[in-house]
């Protein structure tokens, strides 16, 4: 057996067991929701994924998601009227927006990069470093109902005049009605909320290059194959942190009994030799004051990373060459400015994150083996595409 072949039958041994329990399949799989109300929901899966879990009080059904793909690209849903969910998470560059961090609606910066939408669903933590945000549902009122910073900028002020803009169009009244029904009122901010959430449940990725490899039906280059016994062997070994089906080391699904949340220090920034973080972006701290959590963070998909750039919670690596230097060097030295310090002497850096000697033929291997996980049809599926757009 060669390396190539040994890293495809490891994964595809690593996922059998899921595809032997119902949950993933082999070249695409249907499961059916039959949760009460879901109206039996058909979840169209990419191979070898797992089901999705999904929130007894938020069933999924065809109307509701429907209903939350219009109010995702709709901007008369921020205070002002000039911007949507789908202006941070564009769908061509696999829900992220290119930016270095986000601007909300009134233009003020946001401290972090946004993160994409692409299998969220299967995400048991929601955000870059907060380890109780666990719904999309309860996410999705941070950027609606934000101040510190601004994102959608509804508020106490102006949330009765939003919600009568959707109330007040000819086309939402009858979609709620059908997505919420037997409900009185059913136009409300709690299922605006709710069918967001189930219309993020469904932007799905795993169609790529890679993902046909592994289920025969396409081949990798001779770099593609170097480049992948680069990423899950021990040399490298980047699948320590992003190995799972999902490119990461969070995940969550209907048949999961135990879930991790790992966060990581990676020795982005080592301030005067202290192991700050620059203000606010301190990481997990945040939450559990303890000292040895300064500047972790959740380590993100790298699906799609081809589109996706910059990179870091901050954004503060524009291109993968950028990062896999990073990486190789077991951290950033910054030797001047404000944030002047080691990384690579983080005092509180993962013990993953070590120099690693790559040539620059191997890091050619591994950007060429990470671009075979851009899934293309994620980037242009109309049924997650604006529905506004003419």
């Amino acid at each position: 057996m060669t390396a190539s072949h040994f890293v495809r039958a490891t994964w595809l041994a690593a996922l059998l067991p899921l595809a032997l329990a119902g949950c993933g399949g082999g070249g695409g799989t249907t499961v059916v929701d039959e949760t009460p109300g879901s109206g039996a929901f058909a979840w169209q899966l990419p191979a070898f994924f797992p089901a999705p879990a999904v929130p007894e009080a938020n069933p999924m059904n065809d109307a509701k998601v429907e209903l939350g793909r219009r109010l995702f690209y709709d901007v008369r849903l921020s205070g002002n009227g000039t911007q949507a969910c789908a202006s941070c998470h564009q769908q061509d560059k696999a829900f992220t927006d290119g930016r270095r961090v986000a601007l909300g609606s009134t233009g003020e910066p946001h401290p972090r990069n946004a993160q994409g939408l692409a299998n969220v669903v299967f995400n048991p933590t929601l955000t870059w470093a907060n380890p109780v945000m666990t719904s999309l549902e309860r996410q999705m009122e941070v950027p609606l109902f934000g101040v510190r910073p601004v994102e959608m900028g509804v508020n106490d002020a102006n949330k009765d005049e939003v919600l009568g803009r959707i109330a007040g169009d000819g086309d939402y009244p009858g979609r709620f009605a059908t997505a919420f029904a037997g409900e009185a009122q059913p136009v409300n901010w709690g299922n605006i909320v709710k069918a967001i959430a189930a219309f993020q449940r469904t932007i799905l990725s795993g169609n790529s290059r890679y993902d046909q490899y592994l289920s025969g039906k396409a081949t990798l280059s001779s770099a593609e194959l170097r480049g992948m016994q680069l990423f899950f062997g021990e040399k490298a070994e980047c699948f320590h942190c992003h190995g799972s089906f999902n490119f990461n080391d969070q995940t969550v699904h209907a048949a999961s009994r135990f879930v991790e949340t790992p966060f990581h220090n990676t020795g982005l920034y080592n301030l005067g030799g202290t192991g700050a973080f620059p203000e606010p972006n301190v990481g997990l701290i945040e939450f559990t004051r303890h000292a040895a959590d300064m500047g972790k963070f959740r380590a993100p998909s790298l699906r799609n990373v081809e589109v996706t750039a910059p990179y870091m919670h901050d954004g503060s690596v524009g291109t993968l060459e950028e990062v896999l230097a990073f990486y190789a060097a077991g951290g950033r030295n910054i030797v001047d400015g404000p944030y002047a310090g080691d990384g690579r002497a983080n005092p509180y850096k993962d013990e993953l994150i070590t120099r690693i000697s790559l040539t620059q033929a191997e890091i050619d291997d591994l950007i060429a083996f990470l671009k075979t996980l851009t899934d293309h049809e994620l980037l242009t599926n109309p049924k997650l595409a604006d529905p506004f757009r003419r």
